[in-house]
């Protein structure tokens, strides 16, 4: 195990007048809804993508476990195909009333540098503000792609506090 100082940045949006939003002009884009949310899906996409950037909390988790999670009001699961293919996903989760918080979100490496998780991110706070939220709120950390805190300000969120922490990483 290698012991790295990780930065956590938290950010929010407070109004849908926020959001600078950034589309594809790519044909073949879509963002689809995972209705209901599959834990199957989740768990690929967590893994397959997460583990390049050490998203180690839910690796373990079983499918009886990714379900209890995803079947908790208000979240929502989306995926982002390319001509058809998986490119990304991210999934949405409500932990209060009005506060919807991207709790994952991601995109296969090879997808990265075409600005497609600037049109997802789009998607993802325009689906938080057709819900009804009054808040949106996500995190990213230095262990990130080194493009996701980028995104977020570009999109129009704004930093509301910072903190580091150690962390035990895999070799």
């Amino acid at each position: 195990m290698t012991s790295i100082e990780v930065t956590i940045t938290y950010l929010e949006m407070e109004h849908p007048a926020m959001l600078r939003a950034k589309r594809s002009t790519r044909a073949g884009v879509a963002v689809t809804r995972s209705e209901p949310p599959s834990a199957a899906v989740a768990a690929h996409f967590y893994n397959d993508i997460g583990n390049e950037y050490f998203w180690t909390e839910r690796a373990e988790w079983t499918e009886r476990q990714w379900a209890d999670w995803l079947a908790k009001p208000g979240t929502e699961l989306w995926v982002l195909t390319v001509d058809g293919d998986e490119a990304g996903f991210f999934l949405l989760t409500q932990p209060a009333s009005r506060t919807k918080e991207i709790e994952y979100f991601g995109l296969f490496a090879w997808y990265a540098g075409q600005g497609l998780g600037a049109h997802m991110l789009t998607c993802a706070v325009e689906r938080t503000w057709e819900s009804g939220a009054d808040r949106v709120i996500v995190n990213t950390c230095t262990l990130d792609h080194k493009q996701a805190l980028p995104n977020y300000l570009a999109r129009g969120f704004e930093v509301v506090r910072t903190r580091t922490e150690w962390r035990e990483l895999p070799e």
